[in-house]
């Protein structure tokens, strides 16, 4: 077992090596600039997602696909994870994590229009879509579709389920000596309540979820860098130095090549945004929106809040409290976070309710995300024994040790993105052309008359 542990690590750690990197962030680049920056619409994309777009097709709203799209990707790894790059990359990696959801926006604006451009609804309405019908109906490669399916099926149960279930259940017990076993069974349940009730009963908690643990976290942090005023300036300097000098970062920090600072931070910033792994477009297919970009605009938001705004204040405040405090053990991801916020006065409580509303929120939408895969697998009737199978995972993930689970995730989750980013490379000129068609020519209220294909059963 040790041996079969120590290969899927291993495996792990190629796939989310340099090869990955360069191919997202490569796409990242790419999309950017045929796309001719459509970060620079990030704040109409905002202004988009709270406004209900009336008589459109779709399930639930656009806020709330988003909403579900955030509550997937906001997670641990905006907290612990942009720790652990600091840790192993130093403080520079804060840096390259932002400079990875400044441009990683392109990548899920370019999801986003997909996923509505190759949408199909069932015969009760439904909507469904993703880079398996992207791949499907844009490209006729059905067959990498399942592909991503599969491996999306399989992550879903490591990343969104049982690691976010174990990040809350370790937390309860170290902090507050509340057993595994409680913890399990609350988590579980809670799970069930929501997810029974489908897409609709997920967004419809998101909704409500994502912008409250958004704003207190985001305030919570704001409050802790008040704390550390007299630092902040040293805390930029130092961020910025030792993401482009191989010299050591200095202030307590163990010095760090550009090179390190680069893979960790950037890494970091792909896995904590998502955008190319192929996540957001299974949820951003059910929005109601009258054509695609404007959908694509809403989706490019989930990436700007995710890495441009709460992935980088989490970086400022534990990089300014190991600046103020230099006591702190900043060698290992995890301790470093907790004692990164517990050393101001109520940061204890911010790390908690942070940790245990953005792990979560992870579970409902990673559940949704799994749900579409198997329903594309093997239709709705599946769907069912798949939240069943759910729910007592989360209640195993509470309880078990998740190191060998972690390493087949993060395998599947690296793998879920290759048949995602084909699709975008091959589909770029759709991607333009829908760009210009409706954003650069100012035509974002205009409705399509493309039909949405009806599937009906068996078609599958």
């Amino acid at each position: 077992m040790n041996s079969f542990a120590s290969i899927v690590e291993g495996i792990s750690a190629f796939l989310w090596g340099w090869p990955m990197i360069v191919l997202l962030l490569g796409t990242h680049i790419y999309l950017t600039i045929i796309l001719k920056f459509p970060q620079r619409k990030i704040f109409t994309g905002i202004k988009l997602s709270v406004t209900k777009d009336k008589g459109a097709n779709g399930d639930v709203s656009q806020f709330g696909a988003l909403a579900t799209a955030l509550a997937a990707t906001i997670g641990t790894g905006n907290i612990v994870g942009v720790a652990t790059a600091v840790a192993l990359g130093g403080p520079g990696a804060v840096l390259w994590c932002w400079l990875t959801g400044v441009f990683g926006i392109a990548t899920k604006y370019s999801e986003g229009l997909l996923a509505i451009k190759y949408r199909v609804r069932t015969s009760d309405g439904t909507m469904l879509g993703g880079p398996m019908y992207a791949l499907e109906r844009g490209l006729n490669m059905k067959w990498l579709g399942i592909l991503f399916c599969i491996f999306t099926a399989v992550a879903a149960f490591g990343i969104g389920n049982t690691v976010q279930a174990n990040s809350i259940s370790m937390l309860l017990t170290e902090t507050y000596s509340v057993s595994k076993y409680i913890t399990g069974v609350a988590i579980a349940l809670l799970t069930a309540l929501v997810i029974l009730f489908g897409v609709k009963g997920i967004a419809k908690v998101c909704g409500t979820l994502v912008p409250f643990m958004a704003f207190f976290y985001v305030l919570g942090c704001v409050y802790i860098l008040a704390m550390n005023y007299n630092f902040l300036g040293e805390t930029i300097r130092v961020i910025f130095e030792s993401a482009f000098s191989a010299k050591a970062a200095g202030a307590g920090f163990i010095g760090t090549t550009i090179m390190m600072a680069a893979r960790y931070g950037i890494a970091r910033g792909l896995f904590s945004n998502e955008s190319g792994l192929g996540s957001a477009p299974l949820v951003a297919a059910a929005a109601q929106t009258r054509n695609p970009v404007r959908q694509a605009l809403v989706s490019s938001t989930g990436t700007f809040w995710d890495t441009v705004v709460v992935c980088a204040l989490t970086g400022l405040v534990v990089v300014s409290s190991v600046i103020a405090f230099p006591d702190i053990d900043h060698t290992d991801g995890a301790a470093l976070t907790k004692a990164a916020f517990s050393k101001i006065p109520l940061g204890s409580i911010i790390l908690s309710v942070g940790i245990i509303t953005f792990a979560f929120s992870t579970i409902l939408g990673w559940s949704y995300y799994g749900e579409k895969a198997v329903e594309y697998l093997g239709g709705k009737r599946f769907i069912i024994w798949y939240r069943v199978a759910w729910i007592i995972a989360v209640f195993v993930g509470s309880v078990a040790n998740l190191s060998l689970i972690w390493n087949i995730a993060d395998s599947m989750n690296a793998l879920m993105a290759i048949p995602n980013l084909i699709a975008l490379l091959l589909l770029s000129k759709v991607l333009v052309k829908e760009t210009n068609k409706y954003l650069w020519s100012k035509k974002l209220d205009e409705t399509s008359n493309e039909e949405i294909p009806l599937i009906t059963k068996g078609s599958r």
